[in-house]
């Protein structure tokens, strides 16, 4: 199971940080990434973090969000500052597998409770 915290309203060039906690999985061995989906649009990818730390970022949020990952705590996190009223959607976490639903080119297999995060201008 994941879990997603951290949600919340700011103000354009605010910052808010996102936590995401697995249950159930050899989370060191994980590749994890979090979405998005904003009012009337499709669920979009934001950032991933492999197993090795390795980070990758959608063009939109790159120089403003940082994902990383505790392995001890079986926890994913999303830093993100200067936020734009564009980055208002859900917010999820997902673990990438085999199977699943597929975003973005990439599969997931479970996914956390979205967490809405809300930007005024």
């Amino acid at each position: 199971q994941l879990q997603a915290f951290g949600g919340g309203a700011v103000q354009s060039g605010g910052s808010l940080s996102l936590s995401c906690v697995a249950s159930g999985f050899r989370y060191s061995d994980l590749a994890m990434s979090w979405l998005r989906q904003a009012p009337g649009k499709r669920l979009e990818w934001v950032a991933d973090i492999m197993n090795d730390y390795k980070t990758a970022y959608t063009d939109s949020v790159k120089g403003r969000f940082a994902v990383s990952r505790d392995n001890a705590k079986k926890a994913l996190y999303l830093q993100m500052n200067n936020l734009q009223p564009e980055d208002t959607a859900v917010y999820r976490c997902a673990k990438r597998g085999m199977r699943g639903t597929v975003v973005s080119g990439r599969r997931y297999d479970h996914w956390g409770q979205g967490t809405l995060v809300t930007v005024s201008s």
